[in-house]
């Protein structure tokens, strides 16, 4: 099963994850467009045909973590809990800290792979490369009754 590359908004497809009942093939597919960026990998051909065979035997939460492993390497699933209907998915990149110092991401849902798949995403979006320019730019609504002052102590 080759799965058609789009670019989408990953917001938007967060949306649809949260308002989503069960994976389906489609929602499958729509996040691999919007949100896989090695995948299909020609390096990888043999992690890219597990997650092809997984999808197509809709293996949902073996691909979840397949899609994890191949395309947010230095991302590792810290929690999975279940609490009051909901399922709980963390990811962290630190997954060694203790919790009140780590950035993890974590996302609920009452589908155990439909929240690996939102947390997936919102760390893909996370990880994605920002085109921000190398030197900061100035807010032009400056207060100018504000003005820089020399802190230095030059005595």
């Amino acid at each position: 099963m080759r799965l058609v590359r789009e670019h989408r908004d990953p917001l938007v497809l967060s949306d649809r994850l949260r308002d989503a009942h069960a994976v389906t093939p489609g929602l499958m597919s729509e996040i691999v467009a919007a949100a896989c960026r090695h995948f299909p990998s020609m390096g990888q051909s043999e992690k890219t045909a597990r997650i092809e065979r997984l999808i197509a035997s809709e293996a949902w939460t073996d691909a979840a973590l397949a899609l994890i492993d191949l395309e947010l390497p230095l991302w590792q699933l810290r929690r999975i809990a279940y609490d009051e209907g909901e399922w709980y998915c963390a990811l962290s990149r630190e997954r060694e800290l203790p919790d009140w110092l780590d950035r993890s991401i974590e996302v609920r849902h009452a589908d155990l792979a439909l929240a690996m798949l939102g947390a997936f995403v919102e760390a893909q979006r996370i990880a994605a490369p920002s085109s921000r320019p190398s030197v900061p730019a100035v807010s032009r609504d400056a207060n100018p009754l504000r003005e820089p002052v020399c802190c230095d102590n030059f005595g």
